[in-house]
C-alpha cells in the first residue's frame, strides 16, 4: 500500500479522544502527543469546537488522538451541538481520556460527564487523566487522583503536565495498550485529516480570542472565505499564498472590541495568527481580514450551518 511502511508484529493502531469539561487540557495534552500544534489553546473556557484528530506515529503503534469539546451544560444551541460531537465521539474510539486538572477540584461538571461516560464504559476502556500538574502541589495531586478514583472504576490514572512533558509518553502507552492490533490507518508523516481550511480559521479564531473580554469567546467564528497562490508575483519571488478570512461576531459593540482603538487590535491578530499560519503551511501568507456581525449566531440554526455547526 502506498505511503504505508511495513509494520511488526503486534502492531496496533486506532482512535483515542480526550474528553472533559471546559479548559481541563485536552488541546494542550493532545497538541503534546502529536508534537505539533494542530489543536488550539487558549485559556478560555469552550475553545475546542470541532473534533480535532491529530496522528501519533511510533514503531509499535499508530494512534489517533482525538480532542473535543468540553463537554457543558448548553446555554445555546451551538453549545447543544457541540455536546453532540463529544458524545457522537466517545461511541466510535477504542479508548476515552477522561481529563481533570490537577489545580481545580473536581465537581459537578466532572460528575455530570462520568454519568454519561458510564454508558459507555462496560465496553470502551476510560483512562483517567489529571493533567496541568505543572500547576499544582503535589499535595493537590494526590487529591485530584483521589477524588478521581471515587468517580468511577477507570481503567487506569495517570497524572501527566503537557506543558512540561511530565509522563506525556505515558499517556501515550496507556492509550496504544488499548488499541486494536492491525494496519496503520493514515500515511506515515500525516499529523492531522483536517482540511488546511480548518486549521487556519482555527488559529485565526485563537489569536481573536487572546486578550478578548470574558463575555466575547463563544461570539467568534472564523470562516476562509479564499485560500489561493497570489498572482503577480516576481518568478524568483517567494510563493506567498492569499488568505481571506470573516471574524463573526454576534453584535456591533464585539466588532469595536476585535477590530480596536484605530484597527489596533485586528492588526494584532493578524500578525499573531499570520506568523501560526506560515509556520503550519511553510509558506508566506499575506493574509486580509474582515470583521463581520452574524446576529445571535450561536442560536440560529440557518446560520450555525452557515458558520460550519
Amino acid at each position: 500500500m502506498t505511503g504505508f511502511a511495513s509494520v511488526p508484529d503486534g502492531y496496533r493502531s486506532g482512535f483515542a479522544c480526550f474528553v472533559g469539561r471546559p479548559n481541563a487540557g485536552k488541546s494542550t495534552l493532545t497538541n503534546a502527543l502529536i508534537g505539533q500544534k494542530i489543536a488550539i489553546t487558549s485559556s478560555r473556557p469552550q475553545t475546542t469546537r470541532h473534533a480535532i484528530r491529530g496522528i501519533l506515529h511510533r514503531p509499535d503503534a499508530q494512534l489517533i488522538v482525538i480532542d473535543t469539546p468540553g463537554l457543558h451544560k448548553p446555554r445555546t444551541l451551538l453549545g447543544s451541538r457541540l455536546n453532540d460531537v463529544v458524545r457522537e465521539t466517545w461511541a466510535e474510539v477504542d479508548v476515552v481520556g477522561f481529563c481533570v486538572p490537577a489545580d481545580v477540584p473536581v465537581g459537578r461538571g466532572d460528575e455530570f460527564i462520568v454519568n454519561e461516560l458510564r454508558s459507555v464504559a462496560n465496553r470502551t476502556p476510560v483512562i483517567g487523566v489529571v493533567t496541568k500538574t505543572d500547576l499544582a502541589e503535589p499535595e493537590q495531586v494526590v487529591a485530584r487522583l483521589t477524588e478521581l478514583s471515587k468517580l468511577m472504576e477507570f481503567a487506569e490514572i495517570v497524572p501527566c503536565s503537557a506543558v512540561d512533558g511530565y509522563q506525556t509518553s505515558l499517556v501515550a502507552d496507556l492509550l496504544v495498550k488499548r488499541l486494536p492490533e492491525g494496519m496503520p490507518l493514515y500515511p506515515d508523516g500525516d499529523l492531522t485529516d483536517e482540511p488546511e481550511e480548518i486549521l487556519v480559521a482555527e488559529l485565526i479564531r485563537e489569536a481573536a480570542l487572546e486578550g478578548v473580554r470574558d463575555e466575547l469567546p463563544h461570539s467568534i467564528a472564523v470562516v476562509i472565505e479564499e485560500m489561493a497562490p497570489r498572482e503577480g508575483r516576481h518568478p524568483k519571488a517567494e510563493p506567498m499564498l492569499n488568505v481571506t478570512a470573516n471574524i463573526y461576531v454576534e453584535r456591533s459593540s464585539q466588532k469595536g472590541i476585535v477590530i480596536g482603538k484605530g484597527g489596533a487590535r485586528l492588526r494584532q491578530v493578524g500578525t499573531d495568527s499570520r506568523r501560526q499560519i506560515e509556520a503550519l503551511l511553510g509558506t508566506k501568507v499575506f493574509l486580509d481580514l474582515h470583521v463581520k456581525i452574524a446576529k445571535d449566531w450561536q442560536r440560529d440554526p440557518r446560520q450555525l450551518r452557515k458558520l460550519g455547526f
